[in-house]
């Protein structure tokens, strides 16, 4: 196990500006469960092959434990890297492709057993011992893959690199919560790269979410749905994501076309800074008020549609001329004449140029 810590990390493919990994600072500390999402081409993959070693980054440095590792080979790190698609080797046994690593670093024939059943009992492989990996499903081939990593006792990481791609939709849930469970049991520094935020949830303690090239904010799956940091993160999290609305300033808070939204007197203050190219208040579909009749503070919209997906309902509306969703319990009726919404000043945040705008402490 060991801490991974990116130091000034930045990587251009091209050798010039055009960089795939945009400078950023960065710890995974020792023993944690963490993920890194993003979408398609955001830098996830070029980072995770920076750190397993597969590729040089272009500056900064890769640190296990304080010690640069940048020219260092992926076996001089002692890194398990799980793909996408699975890597076995078809030939050989389940038993024999988990006992490989093993074998090569010289381990006694007596141990490579106890250690290849141990984790073939977390993955639930100790019936395919014997079968060659050939006949093996995605499914188990990918946990044949994984647990090539696990049987390691030397490894300092785990990276995963989307590994559930290939598994059928029903077996993801249990192999995400098998994953858990062995970071619990083993207690290995993991980090799991996906596109997918329930993956993320479920797998990690602590999620990276990346943007652009960078790390725009890390915390635990509650912090990034109730507070993001980034107009991205809101976005991206969630289903459906954020409302984010083009507001004015004025000099009690910010304005949605004709209507007025208050803001703390602090938040006026940065507001007031200026600079910004673009504001934008944020507020997640299910922390808006949905009221039949005309209340203090509530602004009129028009609902253009409604989804029924069983246990909720999204509602579609129009405000200022600006669309905006809401969530509505299944058991809560869609009023049938005008709508009346309300954003409660703890969920509405505010965002200048994508970044969120805080009272100075």
């Amino acid at each position: 196990m060991a801490e991974i810590r990116l130091q000034q990390l930045a990587h251009s493919y091209s050798g010039g500006a055009d960089y795939a990994l945009r400078q950023l600072d960065h710890v995974w500390a020792q023993g944690g469960a963490f993920a890194l999402l993003g979408p398609s081409g955001c830098g996830k993959s070029t980072l995770l092959n920076i750190i397993s070693g597969l590729l040089t980054p272009s500056e900064g440095q890769v640190l296990f434990d304080g010690r640069a590792v940048n020219a260092l080979t992926p076996e001089q790190r002692n890194i398990a890297q799980v793909f996408q698609f699975p890597v076995v080797y078809d030939t050989m046994t389940v038993f024999d492709n988990l006992a490989f690593p093993l074998r090569n670093q010289g381990m006694a024939a007596e141990r490579i057993e106890r250690k290849v059943r141990e984790i073939a009992e977390v993955l639930e492989l100790t019936p395919l011992l014997a079968k060659r990996a050939r006949n093996l499903s995605a499914d188990e081939k990918q946990k044949v893959s994984m647990g090539r990593g696990l049987v390691r006792d030397d490894v300092s990481a785990i990276l995963f690199d989307e590994p559930l791609t290939v598994i059928d939709p029903h077996l993801k849930w249990k192999l995400r919560r098998k994953l858990k469970q062995i970071h619990e049991q083993f207690n290995i520094t993991m980090v799991y790269v996906t596109h997918d935020q329930l993956e993320a949830a479920t797998f990690a303690d602590k999620i990276a979410v990346m943007y652009g090239g960078q790390i725009v904010q890390f915390g635990t799956p509650r912090e990034l749905f109730e507070r993001p940091a980034h107009s991205f993160v809101g976005y991206f999290i969630g289903s459906p994501g954020m409302n984010l609305l083009d507001v004015t300033p004025w000099e009690g808070g910010v304005c949605l076309g004709e209507h007025r939204l208050p803001l703390p007197p602090a938040l006026c203050a940065r507001v007031a800074e200026g600079g910004w190219q673009r504001l934008q208040a944020g507020i997640r579909p299910e922390f808006v008020k949905v009221y039949e009749a005309p209340s203090e503070h509530a602004l009129a919209a028009q609902l253009l549609h409604t989804e029924d997906l069983g246990t909720y309902k999204i509602l579609t509306l129009e405000l200022a001329g600006q669309r905006l969703k809401a969530r509505l319990p299944e058991q809560r009726e869609v009023p049938a004449g005008p709508v009346y919404l309300g954003f409660p000043a703890p969920w509405l945040m505010l965002y200048g140029d994508d970044h969120l705008l805080e009272a100075a402490p």
